[in-house]
């Protein structure tokens, strides 16, 4: 089902991944499973998980070195990191990374549950300011270049007659070009523009 979210279970042991696969997929999620790290990017030029969870050990490319591999490519995949043996300064890393939880084998049903839950609700959020972002880049893209200039200047509070001087118009048309321009980005205060502009840029709060 295209709506179900979809998470990645990477882990050599084929045990492991055939016990967390049943567990996840009896809460009715997709599930797929890779052996190795290897096999999950080869997977990404396909497709793209809601989660994933990671061995730390694996071979080839290891749980944080998969981590890293995906920071440099800007991907955002919420981790849950599973492990055989403790080791705080991994832990610790995968943490700083961004990871959603560090678990110890044998892994916790209702832990590991709880960790994915989180994992699925951070990516739907990640998803929505996304679309939010997307959005407001559509609606700048509305305007003309010198309503882009106006919106610049007047997104930084200044005045019409300001504005008029520094881009070396009548005010007149300043109010005209201003109005078109709050009338296409649907704003109907500079607060507004402030939070679409910083939507457009990745800074929404």
């Amino acid at each position: 089902m295209a709506d179900t979210p979809l998470v990645w279970i990477v882990d050599d042991d084929l045990g492991v991944q055939t016990a967390l696969a049943r567990l996840l997929r009896s809460t009715a999620l997709n599930v797929e499973t890779f052996g190795s790290g290897a096999d999950l990017l080869d997977r990404l030029t396909e497709a793209r998980p809601h989660c994933l969870i990671l061995d730390l050990a694996l071979p080839g490319p290891s749980g944080l070195d998969l981590l890293r591999i995906l920071q440099a490519r800007g991907e955002r995949i919420p981790m849950v990191f599973i492990t055989g043996e403790a080791d705080v300064a991994s832990s610790v890393e995968a943490m700083k990374g961004g990871a959603v939880d560090f678990l110890e084998k044998p892994v916790d049903a209702g832990e590991l549950l709880s960790a994915v839950m989180r994992a699925l609700a951070r990516e739907a959020e990640w998803r929505q300011r996304r679309a939010r972002m997307e959005q407001a880049i559509r609606l700048l893209e509305t305007l003309t270049p010198r309503e882009r200039e106006v919106l610049v200047e007047v997104a930084a509070g200044k005045s019409n007659k300001r504005i008029a001087a520094e881009l070396g118009a009548s005010e007149k048309t300043i109010k005209v070009h201003r109005g078109r321009m709050m009338h296409k980005l649907a704003a109907s205060s500079v607060v507004d523009l402030v939070h679409l502009t910083d939507r457009a840029n990745g800074r929404e709060q």
